[in-house]
């Protein structure tokens, strides 16, 4: 795809699943990575794996809940490694929890990982695009935010608040060149569907109910994500913003 070659590409939730996937796919593009993780060690793991296979890339570990750390870390970055071309929130948490046996603390702890890390890190990042009137921010949502799933109500609404604010963003910064898309992931085997499987309870059961209700018959693999990332980052996708796609083999489907 058309240029991604040379530009600075932060991940963030970069240490594993889909996000190590896609650090991996931007440096085989040509980019410079930025594998941005709350685990440390994770986030150099993907580092040295890229640096093993000639590419160029940084570790930076910040909790991107925390407001001023996530600033710090973007200033940190910028004065390191240069301007800041595209930003891949993906970092995210879900636990399976049925709303009414959650509670006030569970709320807080998804909304500040799956919505407010976004908000985190997009201003620091969106004012710096915005004074260069260029950049490309693909926020990772979900499916659930689309058709809703059960156990993920508040994860749900976390998600759907991404694509909103994606979306007004879009609006907002259209003028300026800067686009805003979401990609949606299905099902997809990560550590983060293990875990919300294992709190769900009967695994196997329920993996293999994910798998039937795929049309294509097999859960989704991290890899299949970063194509669609790479596309929206791409000059190739200079004239699409504000704009929803799903990677679900077929579970979910809009016109």
């Amino acid at each position: 795809m058309r240029g991604i070659k040379g530009k600075v590409v932060v991940v963030t939730g970069g240490g594993g699943g889909i996000g190590s996937a896609t650090c991996l796919r931007f440096s085989d593009a040509g980019a410079r990575v930025v594998v941005c993780d709350v685990n440390a060690d994770a986030a150099q793991a993907v580092v040295e794996e890229i640096r093993g296979k000639g590419g160029e890339a940084i570790a930076v570990s910040v909790d991107l809940t925390d407001y001023d750390a996530t600033q710090a870390a973007v200033e940190m970055i910028e004065d390191t490694v240069g301007p800041i071309d595209v930003l891949a929130n993906n970092a995210g948490w879900d636990v399976d929890t049925p709303f009414l046996k959650s509670g006030p603390e569970f709320w807080s702890k998804l909304i500040d990982i799956n919505l407010r890390s976004v908000l985190n890190i997009t201003h620091p990042v969106l004012a710096r695009m915005s004074q260069r009137s260029a950049g490309r921010i693909v926020s990772i949502a979900s499916d659930a935010a689309r058709v809703g799933s059960s156990g993920e109500s508040v994860y749900a609404a976390c998600k759907a608040g991404v694509i909103a604010f994606s979306k007004t963003l879009a609006r907002e910064q259209a003028r300026k060149g800067i686009t805003f898309n979401c990609v949606c992931p299905g099902a997809t085997e990560t550590g983060m569907l293990e875990s919300f499987m294992d709190a769900a309870g009967n695994k196997e059961k329920l993996r293999d109910a994910f798998t039937r209700a795929v049309p294509m018959g097999r859960l989704g693999q991290p890899g299949d994500l970063p194509g669609a990332i790479l596309f929206f980052a791409s000059d190739d996708a200079a004239f699409i913003t504000g704009q929803v796609i799903s990677v679900s083999g077929g579970l979910t489907m809009h016109g």
